[in-house]
């Protein structure tokens, strides 16, 4: 009989460990170790960018220049938080930089492209079809509701959204990502899931009727 796959929380401390050693041996200059390590949180960071960013080409210019920061920042980072925490601060950061830089807004690109790989699962939960497999012509319109429909949000909504069903942070994680007491995360998201639903509600009527509907989150 084989042994169970680990839990959410066990792959979280497996990934922790993983994060100490790689991150000891690039502050001593391990240059192998530093690229183990940004590889291993590049998917994740380049998933907030692209929902706070609103569109491809802004979050990979938003990606790079988190990891540029993490590079730069690496010497003088101390342990006191998870690395995970560390970075997401600094790609957050980094995000909300480049959009106050630009405009208030995230800016949605309405060009036709390969279907997004993420999406927060609270909100587009409602947009998946009944067989759970979407085809590109469906994911593209879905994909282009989400990020108008976040990019809508006030900021502190829509990042402490992203942050839970993009990311998966749990509350007290992200009240350490942006420095915020959890009541205040859980407030946030709150009412940003229902702004959210109700920005998407046009296109999740239609769903609905097929089975779907949106998910609350009850952690």
């Amino acid at each position: 009989m084989s042994d169970p796959p680990p839990t959410h929380h066990e792959r979280r401390a497996l990934g922790r460990r993983d994060d100490t050693e790689l991150l000891r041996a690039a502050q001593g200059g391990d240059r192998t170790a530093l690229d183990a390590l940004l590889r291993a949180h590049v998917d994740q960071v380049h998933a907030l960018c692209r929902r706070l960013c609103g569109n491809e080409d802004d979050a990979e210019d938003a990606t790079q220049d988190a990891l540029l920061a993490v590079v730069r920042g690496l010497p003088r980072f101390d342990g006191r938080s998870a690395f995970s925490t560390w970075v997401h601060r600094i790609a957050t950061n980094t995000c909300l930089d480049q959009l106050r830089r630009r405009s208030r807004r995230p800016h949605v690109v309405r060009s036709i492209g390969a279907p997004d790989r993420d999406h927060p699962a609270g909100a587009a939960a409602a947009l998946e079809p009944a067989d759970g497999h979407p085809g590109p012509d469906q994911r593209v319109p879905e994909r282009l509701a989400i990020d108008e429909a976040l990019a809508a949000l006030p900021e502190e909504f829509r990042v402490a959204v992203v942050l839970r069903d993009q990311l998966g942070l749990d509350y007290a994680e992200i009240a350490e990502v942006l420095g915020v007491p959890p009541g205040t995360v859980r407030s946030r998201i709150a009412r940003g899931r229902a702004r959210l639903a109700q920005l998407l509600e046009p296109v999740t009527d239609g769903n609905r009727s097929a089975g779907g509907d949106v998910q609350g989150d009850r952690r």
